[in-house]
């Protein structure tokens, strides 16, 4: 079954709601009439009459439609929309696209702009606003108020944060108008929510925990084990089910921290920490986690595209929390082992990388900011043993990182980032494809003449060799998972290895 765009009847609805089906978790909500409240698919509270069920595609549209969310399933920590690019039709991607930049816009706090989304998607405000609402069924300023205050909901009840900080990490500039909006939409004052919790009593000292959940199946210890086979000595760490790292200035953030994810072993949850700094950040946190684990995944459908692949179900598409770091070790990576490209970063950030004050003795140090290495000397790069074609791409890629930043924004096309990292010096189409990939969460990426995966190819058709038009072949009944199916082959070729 397609789940990129969820259209059922009323009573389709629900039996999906009877049944608690996780693949609609997320893409499926609940209003009950008799109690004013919606709830995910998967609520576990006693399932309603179906005269009394409306049913809704998004928050935002429910609480257009005057229902609260539930306490208990708590639709704010549901698993996202699936990625604008998988959907064909041109004006439901836009409305796709523009609903990314909202929630980007909600995470960051910071003021909305439909003219500067409209803008970047090229197209004028009145025709974003008209397509937005007929696709989303709210109009943006709705989706993104509904998005602003699930954020805050969540803050409230995972942290202790005080409720004017939560105020301000969700968009609100004034106590007074987020009380205002947050008693109007929810019939209830952020205290109350909270338990009239004293704000006094919060230690700033203490790391920010919230949840985030995700679609079932999910392949974590395959995502754990890529992560760990390429995390960088005293910047990133995987221990068990959890994953740690470091931050730089600059990235999700405007100051340096860290963020810890803790797979739950009992529920489709991931527990993120992260540091008290980021407090302010906490929206665009979470988001860059989300995009990060890859939790916004539809595993079903992926995995029934992919089915003739070898590999486990629910695999997931390993992001970046530093897209800086994920390019350079993209360049270090090149025609060297995964291995030997991770001994050249460990010396890269011996040598350029920031301390960082963490909880853990084995990380503490940030990864070096594009600015530092734009400005070394091209010499002391190579000298630790980079050769100097790959030491002159990372400082191309260095000098040329604010512009390159510009085309990272959540939901943006691939095709301008590959055009602009391939004009780099020392850049090529792999390397390209590969920074797409992971740095936007590209699902059709297909990086060119991959060797791993052109043998995994001739191994999974019993021939001697696969040339690259033969693997471009096979690939498009792939798309647009292509990416997915790269990671299956190269998962089957760490299985066939000694």
């Amino acid at each position: 079954m397609d789940l990129a765009h969820v259209s059922l009847d009323n009573h389709a609805a629900y039996r999906v709601i009877m049944a608690r089906d996780a693949r609609f978790d997320g893409r499926l909500f609940v209003g009950v009439t008799s109690t004013g409240i919606y709830c995910r698919p998967i609520c576990r509270v006693r399932t309603p009459r179906e005269r009394n069920c409306r049913f809704f595609a998004t928050p935002a549209q429910a609480e257009a439609a005057a229902f609260r969310p539930c306490m208990k399933c708590r639709p704010e920590i549901a698993p996202g929309a699936p990625h604008a690019w998988t959907v064909m039709d041109a004006s439901r991607t836009l409305a796709r696209q523009a609903a990314d930049a909202l929630d980007a816009q909600a995470a960051s706090g910071e003021a909305a702009s439909l003219v500067d989304v409209a803008g970047r998607l090229g197209v004028s405000d009145r025709h974003l606003r008209r397509i937005f609402q007929t696709e989303h069924g709210v109009t943006p300023l709705q989706y993104l108020q509904t998005r602003r205050l699930l954020l805050a909901k969540q803050l409230l009840t995972d942290t202790r944060l005080p409720v004017a900080q939560v105020a301000l990490a969700s968009g609100f500039n004034s106590l007074r108008r987020f009380n205002a909006a947050f008693v109007e939409s929810y019939r209830m004052s952020p205290s109350r929510l909270r338990g009239e919790v004293d704000d006094a009593g919060f230690d700033d000292r203490a790391a920010i925990t919230v949840k985030l959940g995700y679609r079932p199946p999910y392949d974590a210890a395959a995502l754990l084990r890529f992560l760990a086979q390429r995390a960088v000595p005293e910047v990133e760490v995987v221990d068990g089910l959890r994953v740690r790292r470091t931050l730089r200035a600059g990235t999700v953030a405007a100051v340096a921290g860290w963020v810890e994810a803790e797979f739950a072993t009992t529920a489709p949850i991931v527990l993120l920490r992260f540091a008290p700094e980021l407090a302010a950040a906490s929206g665009r946190v979470v988001a860059a986690v989300r995009r990060w684990l890859d939790l916004d995944a539809e595993p079903q459908t992926i995995d029934a595209a992919l089915a003739a692949l070898p590999g486990a179900p629910g695999l997931r598409l390993p992001g970046s929390l530093d897209a800086f770091e994920l390019a350079l070790r993209a360049v270090l990576g090149q025609q060297v082992t995964v291995a030997g490209a991770r001994t050249l970063a460990r010396r890269v950030v011996e040598r350029f990388g920031a301390p960082l004050r963490t909880p853990w003795d084995d990380m503490g140090r940030a990864f070096p900011a594009p600015s530092v290495l734009a400005a070394t000397a091209l010499e002391r790069i190579a000298e630790l043993g980079i050769i100097r074609s790959r030491a002159g791409a990372i400082q191309a890629i260095a000098q040329a990182w604010p512009e390159i930043a510009a085309l990272l924004a959540p939901g943006a096309r691939a095709e301008p980032l590959i055009e602009r990292l391939c004009a780099l010096p020392g850049i090529g189409p792999w390397t390209a494809h590969y920074i797409a990939m992971r740095a936007l969460g590209w699902p059709d990426a297909f990086p060119p003449n991959d060797v791993a995966v052109l043998k995994a190819l001739a191994l999974w058709r019993g021939a001697p060799t696969t040339t690259q038009r033969e693997a471009e072949a096979h690939a498009q009944a792939w798309q647009p998972w292509r990416a997915y199916a790269v990671l299956r082959l190269w998962n089957s070729m760490e299985k066939t290895t000694p």
